[in-house]
């Protein structure tokens, strides 16, 4: 629990230090830019927010447990998807370039420290229901999702919250890659790469002799 608390403050210094880069940009230009990213870290955050009722809900109900771990894997592509706000990099601003690349580059990291410690939850609570071999290809399966909903949240321009709003739409869109899959190469080129990049990142984590990976 000392850990946790300890790595939730870590976050919060993280989130300060983004909000106190963006209000000195907006001092420094006039411009809203790259107040997107507050968002984006914050939808970041409702993943590694639902993972920390896994633990609770060990013991509770199937269809408790199943809302809670669909309602986690449907969100958790939004804690990866900040490493793509990098492509913002190249914006034409009186900011200099390294600022920006920082700005960048630490709403990038925040997502995905969030998004991996909620992985490692999520591994935590299927571990106490599946064999070892079945949670490590859930993992990849799960990483391998995650990383389609990247491609669709920044190339497609879909989100988590289509599903309700336009889920005809949505499915159309992923069914069309999944059926004609030879027509969407770089659908699933960008997909393979985005899952070996975070599978070798969740493996670096977990060798972590301590820290987060006892939360």
């Amino acid at each position: 629990m000392k850990t946790e608390l300890s790595f939730q403050k870590l976050l919060l210094a993280f989130f300060a230090f983004i909000v106190l880069m963006i209000i000195a940009r907006f001092i420094y230009t006039g411009s809203h830019g790259f107040v997107f990213l507050i968002w984006n870290v914050f939808l970041a955050w409702i993943p590694f927010y639902a993972s920390s009722f896994f633990k609770q809900l060990q013991n509770a109900p199937v269809g408790k447990q199943a809302l809670l771990f669909f309602t986690w894997l449907l969100f958790f592509p939004n804690a990866l998807y900040i490493i793509t706000d990098l492509v913002h990099l190249d914006m034409d601003t009186r900011v200099p370039k390294w600022f920006d690349a920082v700005l960048l580059f630490t709403a990038a990291v925040t997502g995905l420290m969030m998004g991996l410690v909620s992985l490692l939850r999520a591994e935590k609570f299927l571990s106490g229901k599946f064999k070892k071999s079945t949670v490590n290809v859930s993992m990849v399966v799960i990483l391998f999702l995650g990383s389609f909903g990247v491609y669709l949240g920044r190339f497609l321009r879909w989100n988590s919250w289509d599903i309700v709003s336009n889920p005809l739409n949505l499915l159309v869109s992923i069914g069309q890659r999944f059926i004609f899959p030879f027509d969407h190469l770089r659908t699933w080129g960008i997909t393979l790469q985005l899952t070996i990049l975070f599978w070798l990142l969740y493996m670096a984590v977990k060798k972590l002799p301590a820290g987060v990976t006892t939360a």
